[in-house]
């Protein structure tokens, strides 16, 4: 018979200590802790974790080796950063790489979706509204395209394809080993932050943001397979990427009271600036280019790009360098407000044409040069900070909006650069201020923006599975 205080729930699986502490409370009143839930931690779901990993990390150095040759091979260097390469080379060379890069992808793309058609390859509509199906062969295809062009010039992000990889030898495995529905779909969110967390060397960035983003709870039974999948994947990532931080030499930055107000006012606006560009890349997702047009729109939108780019070299690929120099402080006032305008226009104009890639490192790029923008305003007005530390604010707070996950978007920044805790409070600051006001004001996020049309006459507000276009929730169907 249950005693008195005694909790009515029972942990499944029960532990090996069956017997309760002296009070008679069970350990399973910390929520956190009561079960497993559908998608049991079996032996065999651990072992698979344990091969998710090893195979995020092996597929994340492939997509690395692809990307970073054909930037090597489309502008001619071999050492130093692909920004530096962009800016060394010729208006005709950087404008004939987006040519090529465009009719290549255009083809291509073309051809692997003619060919594949009814095979699945977005690992976010597989989690989320799927069983967590993903095609290897088709994702494969769309992964190595994607790298080809970006490392061509493209501006997308280059995370997409090691997050799908990652999630495609999940959903492999699971099939071979005849793991559950809800244990596939868990694998798969594993397997696709540990793609991330792998080409970027943030293992607790990728746990959380398959926690945050991919599965939509962080609770025990989610987090301990994310985290053990994310750090096996990045620790084999080490075979061929480097071990230091993705953007080295960034100063240690430190608190000022300019700074924590600063973030307070800023954190809203950018949240509000966020939440248009969702729903930007929202109306580009739904009326990208199909069919016959999806042969020539990455043509015209990349070329587009190119002469763009012999003015800004900096909008060339996913824009790393470009938050690394910002976080490092560089650029006028003139310099930072174009790149702030221009690189969300690109990006939105490249994912229109058609071209399949990811939205992290552009938003993050973004958010960086628009902090950095913000904060020479501020410094008119309350000098003393450091332009970078602006910089790395406004990253965590445009991508903790923007992905709707401001634990995962301050995990990720602070390992990007191993730096920034001595301005940690701030970037919180701006970071809750911003996702609590993209949140309120619509609630999409740059991935839950791009989910397909549900049916072929969809109307735009239909791409999100949950709310109407008034912002209201409906019951799932």
């Amino acid at each position: 018979m249950r005693r008195p205080g005694e909790s009515e729930r029972r942990r499944s699986p029960r532990p090996l200590v069956r017997r309760r502490l002296p009070s008679g409370r069970g350990a399973m009143e910390q929520p956190n802790i009561t079960s497993d839930g559908k998608a049991a931690l079996t032996p065999v779901f651990w072992l698979m974790v344990a091969l998710t990993g090893v195979a995020a990390g092996l597929l994340g150095d492939l997509m690395m080796v692809i990307l970073f040759n054909v930037q090597h091979l489309a502008f001619g260097y071999h050492a130093g950063t692909f920004e530096a390469a962009v800016e060394h080379a010729s208006a005709a060379r950087r404008v004939t790489s987006l040519v090529v890069a465009g009719a290549f992808g255009g083809v291509a793309w073309f051809l692997l979706r003619r060919y594949t058609k009814g095979k699945g390859s977005e690992i976010d509509d597989a989690i989320w509204n799927g069983d967590g199906r993903l095609s290897f062969r088709r994702s494969l295809g769309t992964s190595v395209i994607s790298e080809v062009v970006i490392g061509m010039g493209a501006s997308i992000g280059r995370e997409a394809a090691p997050k799908l990889m990652g999630g495609a030898s999940a959903s492999a495995l699971a099939r071979w080993s005849g793991l559950s529905p809800q244990q596939r779909r868990l694998l798969v969110a594993c397997g696709g932050g540990a793609g991330l967390a792998a080409v970027y060397n943030v293992p607790l960035g990728g746990a959380l943001f398959t926690a945050e983003v991919l599965w939509g709870s962080i609770s025990l039974p989610v987090i301990m397979p994310a985290l053990a999948c994310s750090v096996i994947a990045t620790v084999t990532a080490w075979l061929y990427l480097p071990a230091h931080a993705i953007y080295p030499g960034i100063p240690g930055y430190h608190f000022s009271g300019s700074l924590l107000a600063w973030a307070l006012l800023a954190g809203p606006l950018i949240g509000l600036i966020s939440a248009g560009y969702i729903r930007l890349i929202g109306w580009v997702s739904h009326h990208r280019a199909a069919g016959l047009k999806a042969l020539f729109a990455p043509l015209l939108a990349f070329t587009t790009l190119g002469v763009i780019g012999i003015r800004y070299p900096q909008l060339f690929g996913n824009g790393q360098d470009m938050a690394r120099d910002a976080f490092l402080g560089a650029g006028s006032f003139g310099l930072l407000l174009a790149l702030a305008a221009l690189k969300p226009m690109v990006t939105a104009l490249c994912l229109g044409s058609g071209a399949s890639g990811g939205l992290f490192t552009p938003t993050l790029s973004t958010g960086a040069v628009l902090g950095g923008l913000l904060g020479l305003a501020w410094n008119l007005a309350w000098p003393g900070t450091p332009a970078g530390a602006y910089a790395m604010v406004g990253a965590a707070a445009m991508i903790g909006a923007a992905m709707q996950a401001p634990l995962a978007a301050l995990a990720l920044v602070l390992e990007l650069t191993q730096n920034g805790l001595g301005i940690i409070v701030p970037m919180m600051a701006a970071t809750i201020s911003a996702t609590i006001v993209a949140y309120y004001i619509d609630g999409y996020s740059i991935y839950s923006a791009r989910l397909p049309s549900r049916r072929p006459d969809a109307k735009p507000h239909d791409l999100h599975p949950n709310t109407e276009s008034d912002g209201h929730e409906r019951p799932a169907t």
